[in-house]
């Protein structure tokens, strides 16, 4: 039998038939109306005074809320979730354009199709099981269920914050297991066959990828005005690699920049094709005949054309050039938190899940250092 307080404030019980429910071990349930005047439950209080204590701060909380500020969180949570996506995507100011098309195309293809029309004050952790699982039946590849997920996870959390949900709607979720795929890292040789196989411009986007850790479209950016030091290269900007045009650097706001080192090969590279082909007014290095700057398709072109030439049957992309900048920054004990920063990666988390198993044992030669040191 439920126990009923003042107007209100809700009320807490047991549904096991227990004699004397005060004494029996089940938990208490505690039920109640949020702020936008839904009734809830919760479980999992083991004593009277537990159960009392929540509700009484839920009370507070909500006679405290001031009236319009209740109903902007009942305005949010009354939305559709496709509305409150669009919104949410506005105000994304600090995404690149090319992370915008990204999240779109999350959206239009794998969120709104099951979530559109549902309204924010509905959503659960049964909720996000049930999309997850619809995106399994779907066979939709893991990493995309991961980045699903983790698009879904910042609206709905968006959208909690401003008190639009109730609860936390990802308590108990267990995220789609993301492993990444096996990387492919190319050797020293592979890399010199590529760059003697591709034009003049593609052994420069070699160079810029596999020794300052360049993103493909941070390299279309190459400019001689960002050898700022001796082994220094300032990364300020990349071109977008579907619309050829400058676009701030992934994770970062327009103006900021990162630096990476820059190893004497790759000045030696940036230098040669400066004399030899000369910059624009702005100090850019790589065009084509028909446009100022690189697309994907120009590297996409001229990378299968060395591959084929090279004789390379290995599935590398140019991708792997990043790897092997990672790869040879972790082998040779540089931290992997300098890496992350070099590779202008949003958190340490990013970089760790996939190059872990390049760092070397950690432990043991921790062991042997302090032994030494002992």
């Amino acid at each position: 039998m439920a126990t009923k307080l003042i107007r209100g404030m809700g009320s807490f019980f047991k549904t096991c038939d227990c004699l004397r429910q005060a004494r029996c071990p089940h938990p208490y349930i505690i039920r109640f109306r949020d702020a936008m005047g839904r009734q809830r439950e919760e479980v999992g209080y083991a004593t009277q005074t537990a159960a009392l204590d929540r509700l009484t701060e839920l009370y507070e909380k909500k006679r405290n809320t001031p009236r319009q500020q209740a109903e902007l969180k009942r305005e949010i949570g009354r939305k559709r979730f496709g509305d409150y996506a669009s919104d949410w995507l506005t105000r994304q100011r600090h995404y690149a354009h090319g992370s915008t098309r990204t999240v779109t195309g999350l959206l239009d293809r794998h969120i709104l199709p099951v979530l559109e029309t549902r309204q924010m004050n509905t959503f659960t952790p049964t909720v996000v099981d049930d999309f997850i699982m619809a995106m399994e039946e779907d066979r939709v590849g893991v990493a995309t269920q991961q980045n699903a997920y983790d698009t879904l996870k910042k609206i709905l959390l968006d959208a909690q914050r401003k008190g639009g949900i109730e609860g936390n709607p990802f308590e108990g979720v267990v995220s789609p297991a993301y492993i990444p795929r096996q990387i492919t890292i190319p050797t020293v040789d592979e890399i010199h066959a590529l760059k003697e196989a591709g034009s003049a411009a593609l052994g420069l986007v070699i160079d810029l990828m596999s020794g300052c850790g360049h993103r493909n479209g941070e390299a279309y950016a190459a400019n001689i005005h960002r050898l700022v030091a001796q082994d220094v290269y300032r990364i300020a900007e990349q071109i977008d690699g579907v619309r050829r045009v400058p676009a701030r650097l992934k994770h970062r706001k327009p103006g900021e920049f990162r630096e990476s080192p820059m190893p004497a090969v790759v000045r030696n590279s940036v230098l040669a094709y400066e004399e030899r082909y000369g910059t624009d007014e702005n100090g850019y290095l790589l065009r084509t005949q028909r446009s100022a700057y690189w697309a994907h398709t120009t590297l996409d072109y001229q990378w299968s054309a060395a591959k084929k030439r090279a004789g390379i049957e290995r599935k590398l992309t140019p991708y792997s050039l990043r790897h092997f900048f990672a790869s040879n920054c972790l082998t040779n004990g540089i931290p992997i938190t300098d890496v992350a920063e070099w590779m202008g990666h949003k958190s340490i988390t990013m970089t760790f899940r996939i190059y872990r198993h390049l760092m070397p044992a950690s432990i043991g030669r921790a062991a042997k250092v302090l032994n030494a040191g002992l």
